[in-house]
């Protein structure tokens, strides 16, 4: 049986790109969302370009109860080779001033998913002495941004956690790898006053991902950080 590429939010941006990525490869894929239409889009998409199987769940991960039921439908398909944890939500705005609730939000969606859904996977994991976890952080988690606010908090969260990930499953032959990207044109950005060509691309993250995954069993790159050419916006 191969080992299934298990991507958190696969329907669009960096999700969506490197499920193409792995899926060129012809690795099967397992991913979820909270819009079935787009699911159901990019995973039609993906199989009639590359042949894979492409397993979708509709679920928000903010939730743990969601986020249990999609651990249980990653198991009843098969073994995890490859782990990333990309679902998150970005709400811009100041500490001080920002919505009420936007922290719970924000740490719910972008932390919480990503702790509770490595620990339902990582026994397998260890078990086979073997998998990749990738978490998709943020140069907000390295560098204080004026409207940052909770998002940032989420991201320097998001960064100690998979710190201490690495830490802990290095000698279970388990390989462990944060993504920091820059300004990466998605959904997120959509209608700001700035071109297209200011942002990075989503193929060039998901490009990351893949070369990262590609260095030998006795090497691990721990962390990449990936910046606009003109620096940060």
């Amino acid at each position: 049986m191969k080992e299934l590429v298990v991507v958190t939010g696969g329907s669009k941006g960096i999700g969506k790109a490197i499920i193409h990525k792995f899926a060129a490869a012809g690795y099967d894929i397992v991913t979820c969302a909270r819009n079935q239409a787009a699911l159901n889009e990019m995973a039609q998409e993906v199989i009639n370009l590359y042949g894979v199987q492409v397993h979708t769940m509709v679920a928000d991960l903010s939730k743990r109860a969601a986020v249990a039921d999609f651990a249980t439908f990653i198991q009843s398909k098969g073994e995890v080779g490859v782990l990333v944890n990309n679902t998150g939500v970005f709400i811009p705005g100041q500490i001080h001033t920002e919505e009420e609730g936007s922290l719970e939000k924000m740490i719910e969606t972008n932390l919480y998913s990503a702790y509770h859904l490595t620990r339902a996977i990582v026994p397998q994991m260890k078990a086979r002495k073997s998998g990749h976890i990738f978490s998709m952080g943020s140069i907000a988690g390295l560098t204080a941004y004026e409207h940052g606010g909770s998002y940032a908090i989420s991201k320097w969260a998001m960064l100690g956690f998979t710190k201490c990930l690495r830490a802990e499953l290095k000698g279970d032959g388990i390989k462990v790898t944060s993504i920091l990207p820059g300004a990466t044109y998605t959904s997120s950005w959509e209608g700001v006053d700035l071109p297209v060509e200011r942002f990075m691309k989503s193929e060039d993250v998901a490009e990351a991902v893949w070369s990262a995954y590609q260095m030998s069993p006795q090497t691990v790159v721990e962390e990449i950080v990936i910046r606009p050419q003109l620096g940060d916006i």
